[in-house]
């Protein structure tokens, strides 16, 4: 009998690896809030979830290293391309794109201007150009932010 091998998605063993990394960078960023370990200070909630965040990542690195790429993958640039066709889809690149707009947009107009814009435009573009309807549920739901966190729970939002 033969024993199935596994496959990885395109790119998955790299994430995994960025992954560790990032969760290494996440505990050092936690540890410097006190620049200790003591169990009632700011950091240790920080440092646990760190914690857990690198012992998630190297159990997946583990869990992975008998897993193999698809075997119609026959090289690196192949494997690059098939994970930017498959990641890297139009939509998620739009909506990532205006995310990043939307946050800088944040800073120079006012939230609640900057929040509309955004998702007016994300709901036009999600819903293929059904312009008034995004319009009336953007509104409800500016409305109901507004209304949260001004008048209920009294937060300024920038």
């Amino acid at each position: 009998m033969s024993k199935k091998i596994e496959r990885v998605q395109a790119g998955e063993k790299v994430f995994d690896w960025l992954l560790l990394l990032l969760s290494i960078g996440v505990l050092i960023e936690a540890y410097r809030i006190d620049g200790g370990l003591r169990l009632n200070s700011a950091g240790s909630f920080p440092v646990g979830l760190a914690l857990v965040m690198l012992a998630s990542s190297l159990a997946i690195l583990v869990s992975h290293r008998y897993k193999r790429r698809d075997e119609s993958i026959k090289s690196a640039l192949q494997e690059f391309q098939v994970f930017l066709r498959d990641h890297f889809r139009p939509h998620i690149v739009v909506f990532s794109v205006a995310a990043i707009i939307y946050l800088a947009a944040i800073v120079w107009a006012s939230f609640y201007i900057s929040t509309f814009i955004f998702l007016a435009a994300m709901f036009i573009y999600f819903r293929q150009g059904r312009v008034v309807s995004s319009l009336v549920i953007t509104a409800a739901a500016i409305a109901v932010i507004y209304v949260l966190f001004t008048v209920v729970f009294r937060v300024y939002l920038p």
